[in-house]
């Protein structure tokens, strides 16, 4: 990238960081800080379980879509005030969800919520990289990491709280201080940048409504799919055949049109393809374990929401440590082998995470919580920073956007793919446990008879203590058949790098200065 015109001072380009981090930090941490007060917006308006979920589905697919269109918008109405624009209706948005008392206005709100917050995420990458030296940028590039990684793990436990101490709908109006003070920051600090040119000779209306339905239905098909059980189901075999469609289309018709919606050209750029490809490994394994540990954590060792947060606050804190130090590496060693060492470090957490048992303490999971969270510090912040490298400033938010996007359809994929293959997997391994446990299997009758003499001896008749002697050895069964997916599952993730890692070797080198390119 060439030299930007515009040099900051250190203390302006701190203020314009805190200005931007703190929009994105909060519009990250909406993805998953609902989830725990699910179950008290259904007593609140009075539906199902499957219906409320759509109140995090209806925010998902918004901030993909403006993750997409944020350079298309930045084009139209410039930078600082698409920026204040995006931060005003987030901020509504926030006030309207924590007053919303049925299901529908929910839903719309959460849209506006999404549509605000989503464009903030690459805008927010595509300045710190703007304001910060080439040199710099992979300590601007952990900075923005804090926010997008950290924020997702953060959202189950400050929602955990704030719904206990004061009910669901301050996990809504938390946002509304942040949301006025971000807005002041941005009117002080935040300038214009020179370089996007302003206005569109036409509007992309045929691009704009290709990319609406494709992502629309592509993040309906992954997170209702397992719920509609896949491809059982006409809903999703429908959702499918649109997205596809929909998305084959829309690639062609920006590939041709002047002034499209979604920059594509971008992708002729082979060092950002490969981090954009990594990004889609990052995401999978990175959302696919927010969602997991807390199932594990909750489901098999027994621990409250709160608990199991502070249970996998080590992670987090260790982010906080590695990010700076990954940063300021950047630069003056390869990046492909700076990446291939945090990718590294995350496989072997993983593959730690493994062998976990059903009696895990939290010194045992400590190794594998600390490699995973230092490795997603490394590979994020060097990968970013690489990726980008070699990106114009005029297709920063574009690239950003692109990027963003990839890390989303990671995580969305990680999400059912987790959901999935826990349910796939213990199924297969109740049906091979349970081929040994027989009344011919020397160890099952020595347990069962154990069980059936304690539990008479407890006062139980003789037939319902061997009724409920039975049922206890089915519950270790299922225990155990669980505890084994789980095992699957964090291997999976370990394993599925492996696929990633030839899209390191597309990676500038990132020692020297970047060069423009158009």
């Amino acid at each position: 990238m060439a030299e930007q015109a515009v040099t900051y001072s250190t203390a302006r380009k701190w203020l314009i960081s805190v200005t931007v981090m703190l929009a994105t930090y909060v519009s990250v941490i909406d993805l998953t800080i609902v989830n725990v007060a699910m179950p008290q917006m259904m007593g609140t308006f009075g539906v199902t379980l499957d219906a409320i979920t759509w109140v995090a589905v209806s925010y998902s697919i918004a901030e993909i879509v403006m993750v997409t269109m944020a350079s298309w918008f930045t084009k139209l109405l410039g930078r600082k005030r698409f920026y204040l624009y995006c931060l005003g209706l987030f901020t509504v948005a926030s006030v309207l969800s924590g007053l919303a008392r049925s299901l529908e206005m929910m839903i719309i709100t959460r849209l506006l919520q999404g549509l605000g917050g989503g464009a903030l995420i690459p805008m927010a990458q595509a300045i710190m990289l703007e304001i910060f030296p080439a040199e710099k940028r992979g300590t601007a590039m952990a900075i923005f990491m804090m926010g997008v990684v950290l924020a997702p793990a953060m959202g189950p436990v400050l929602g955990g709280w704030l719904t206990d101490a004061y009910g669901w709908p301050w996990i809504f109006y938390i946002n509304i201080p942040i949301g006025i003070i971000s807005v002041l920051l941005v009117l002080a600090f935040l300038p214009e940048a020179s370089y996007y040119e302003r206005g569109l000779a036409r509007i992309d209306v045929l691009g704009i409504v290709l990319l609406v339905v494709g992502l629309t239905t592509l993040q309906l098909f992954l997170e209702r799919g397992e719920r509609e059980d896949w491809f059982q189901s006409t809903f999703i075999i429908c959702a499918a055949a649109i997205a596809l469609v929909s998305l084959t289309a829309l690639v062609l018709w920006e590939l041709w049109v002047e002034e499209p919606v979604v920059n594509l050209r971008v992708l002729k750029n082979l060092p950002f393809v490969g981090g954009v490809s990594m990004g889609l490994f990052f995401g999978l394994t990175t959302f696919g374990s927010i969602f997991i540990l807390p199932l594990f954590l909750q489901q098999i060792r027994g621990y409250t929401v709160l608990d199991s947060g502070l249970i996998q606050m080590p992670r987090m804190l260790v982010v906080l440590f590695v990010a700076p130090i990954a940063g300021k590496v950047y630069g003056r060693l390869d990046s492909r082998l700076l990446a291939f060492f945090g990718t590294a470090i995350m496989m072997a957490g993983y593959l730690d995470m493994s062998r976990f048992t059903l009696e895990v303490g939290w010194e045992r999971m400590l190794p594998g919580l600390l490699m995973t969270g230092a490795g997603m510090a490394f590979m994020f912040s060097v990968l970013s920073a690489a990726t980008m490298s070699t990106i114009p400033p005029h297709l920063l938010i574009a690239a950003s956007g692109m990027f963003t996007l990839s890390r989303r359809i990671g995580g969305n994929i990680g999400y059912a793919f987790v959901a999935n293959q826990i349910m796939h997997r213990s199924t297969f391994h109740r049906a091979r446990l349970v081929d040994h446990v027989t009344p011919y299997d020397a160890e099952t009758a020595r347990t069962l008879d154990g069980l059936t003499g304690s539990l008479t001896a407890r006062g139980l008749p003789p037939g319902t203590a061997e009724s409920s002697a039975l049922q206890l050895l089915e519950n270790v069964v299922d225990r155990q058949a669980t505890m084994m997916a789980y095992n699957d599952v964090f291997w999976m993730m370990g394993m599925m790098f492996v696929f990633g890692l030839p899209f390191l070797l597309l990676l500038g080198s990132g020692t020297s200065r970047a060069t423009r390119r158009g």
